[in-house]
């Protein structure tokens, strides 16, 4: 396993194939107030590429590219969270998409445990380590344990969207996971635009605040 790490962007010559698996790492769970220090990815070859940024320096036209282009699917686990940070940070919307925690709740109907670790483990094997989770992804110089763990997230996506999509076409859910996973930047620019606790398909009005 390689891990490179960039300052701001990607070179220009790195491709990533038809599908490439990314995450991100914030100061925090809120990404209104916490902003985005990095971005992971990979062509699930077995290496990792990391985009870390300073404060306020957002501008990474390769990643946008890449990020934009039509002809490549970007690959997430909870793909809902990671599209409403880049879409608030790097002012661009991914498309098109694949979540692996979509496509597990629609098949894995006898489970309640989707997350990351759980589907790495029960699906393909591996036993990811969750330590460095909630360290500082601020700090100006990442240990090599964080850089680990930030690649860890994205090492595994394309064997798990192997998988599931196996399960999906197994339970007849292919096209629907397509339509939802289609909808996942509407749903991201809504939690952005001010809609994020609210279901807006609901019958039920929605409280306002005190």
């Amino acid at each position: 396993m390689t891990i490179t790490l960039y300052a701001g962007d990607l070179p220009s010559d790195v491709s990533f194939g038809d599908c490439v698996a990314v995450d991100t790492e914030s100061m925090g769970l809120n990404w209104e107030r916490d902003r985005l220090c990095l971005v992971q990815l990979s062509s699930g070859d077995g290496n990792a590429h990391l985009v870390q940024f300073a404060a306020g320096q957002y501008n990474a036209p390769n990643l946008k590219k890449l990020l934009t282009d039509p002809k490549v699917t970007k690959l997430f686990h909870f793909a809902r969270a990671d599209l409403a940070t880049l879409f608030r940070y790097l002012k661009v919307m991914p498309q098109p998409i694949y979540c692996t925690k979509i496509a597990s709740v629609l098949v894995r109907t006898f489970s309640e445990r989707h997350g990351l670790k759980d589907l790495t483990r029960d699906l393909i094997g591996v036993d990811l380590s969750k330590e460095q989770q909630t360290s500082d992804w601020g700090a100006p110089t990442l240990s090599p344990e964080q850089m680990t763990y930030a690649a860890s997230d994205v090492l595994h996506l394309h064997k798990l969207k192997a998988v599931l999509d196996a399960r999906l076409a197994r339970e007849g859910r292919t096209e629907l996971a397509r339509k939802i996973m289609d909808f996942l930047p509407v749903r991201a620019e809504l939690d952005v635009a001010g809609w994020r606790e609210v279901d807006i398909f609901s019958h039920k009005p929605t409280k306002r605040p005190d």
